[in-house]
């Protein structure tokens, strides 16, 4: 963590996209509000909509990854992106941007190597379909209890991560189960996962 006699810590905010134009200028506009001090870097995962072109206009850093899957646009950031810290979140608007300074907070004051933002929608029924919170639920209650863990939303694409923790961070998965992953990799290398609303 960088002290106030130090360079200013470096922080990234990495969005994985594909076909997401609809949504990527309000989100990148949305995080440089919110993290002014943090650069912007877009991954375009073959998006044919444009995705790419509107987030380099909005003032993202525009990065193409031609292998087609999640996993392999996570991986990618982190070996591409130099910062000291980073943020993860996707490109389709459905995690706020206001909530990134306390997303942060915690690796920022040394305090945990990884943070899952807890989804928590207002109306459940209208957010999420059933067998899908369901699956969540029943994901996540046999993570927390095989690693003694009390996290409530494993599968949130909407992380804060430590340098340490996302170079050292191996990444299988190619899909949408990578968060599923990055959440039990940090679990079985002991590394403190905290979880924020």
């Amino acid at each position: 963590m960088a002290n106030a006699e130090s360079t200013p810590a470096r922080i990234a905010v990495l969005i994985p996209c594909y076909n997401e134009a609809a949504t990527i200028e309000k989100v990148v506009r949305d995080f440089q509000r919110a993290l002014p001090q943090a650069e912007i870097h877009v991954f375009d995962n073959n998006s044919d909509d444009g995705t790419g072109r509107i987030a380099a206009a909005a003032g993202a850093i525009v990065t193409r990854e031609k292998k087609q899957g999640k996993g392999h646009v996570v991986a990618a950031m982190f070996e591409k992106v130099d910062a000291d810290y980073y943020v993860i979140v996707d490109g389709d608007d459905t995690y706020p941007a206001e909530r990134a300074e306390a997303l942060m907070a915690p690796v920022l004051a040394g305090e945990a190597d990884m943070v899952v933002g807890k989804r928590e929608a207002v109306d459940a029924d209208a957010a999420y379909r059933r067998f899908h919170v369901f699956g969540n639920w029943l994901v996540g209650k046999l993570i927390n209890v095989i690693f003694g863990a009390d996290l409530g939303d494993i599968m949130s694409g909407y992380r804060a991560f430590t340098r340490e923790a996302a170079m050292n961070l191996p990444i299988m998965a190619y899909g949408f189960d990578i968060e599923t992953e990055m959440t039990i990799q940090c679990l079985y290398r002991r590394w403190v996962v905290r979880a924020v609303p």
